[in-house]
């Protein structure tokens, strides 16, 4: 398999978690976002929407959406399963994803952000209180739920998808200095997920794409 992706790429982050979970092997082939390489013609043909990540698949099939590839490399590899086993609980650890992954990312992505800088022409301090707006109401309600759950992650003992979404935005989050002391159990729960292989593996700062220290 290949993975394309993009060092700070809070979707990528999630399915190299995954990868790294299940123990699989994808060849990253780093796409450089800031630069604009997924706006050209060779990248567009594999993803038209022009985002990060996609999984190559051994027979040449692409998938996108890392939602998606995440189901997909559950349901192909059940174990570590990232979903539990019972319907209800299983909706449930979707909702504290999807809070993550459809309300909080999409509103901050970069695409997002270039175009209040850009056509909006919103400055540097109206971008930054977008994002950490749109942040915070997110984590405040995540912290709440996942609070209520009193689980040593975000919904049981081993990682599961939500840990896969909360891990990203919160390094993503520090990047752009939200402040977080509000939501301790996220913290908590971030710096547990973060010390296992799989997470650091995975974190941004040890990417092949990530620039030298």
């Amino acid at each position: 398999m290949k993975l394309y992706t993009y060092y700070r790429s809070s979707a990528a982050f999630r399915v190299r978690i995954a990868l790294n979970l299940k123990g699989l092997e994808a060849v990253p082939v780093p796409v450089h976002l800031a630069r604009g390489e997924q706006a050209g013609a060779a990248y567009r043909a594999r993803n038209p929407q022009a985002l990060v990540p996609a999984l190559e698949l051994d027979d040449g099939r692409v998938l996108t959406q890392s939602m998606a590839i995440l189901e997909y490399l559950d349901e192909t590899v059940p174990e570590p399963a990232l979903l539990p086993a019972d319907p209800v609980d299983r909706a449930r650890v979707r909702a504290m994803a999807d809070l993550i992954a459809c309300d909080i990312h999409p509103l901050n992505n970069l695409r997002v952000l270039t175009y209040l800088k850009g056509p909006l022409d919103q400055t540097p301090a109206a971008v930054g209180a977008w994002y950490g707006h749109w942040v915070r109401a997110g984590f405040a309600a995540l912290e709440t739920l996942v609070a209520a759950q009193g689980a040593r992650f975000c919904w049981d003992h081993r990682p599961g998808l939500a840990d896969l979404c909360l891990v990203p935005q919160m390094w993503n989050a520090r990047r752009f200095e939200v402040p977080l002391d509000d939501f301790p159990t996220l913290v908590r729960i971030d710096a547990e997920l973060r010390a296992l292989p799989a997470f650091a593996a995975s974190a941004p700062e040890v990417q092949p794409d990530a620039p030298a220290a």
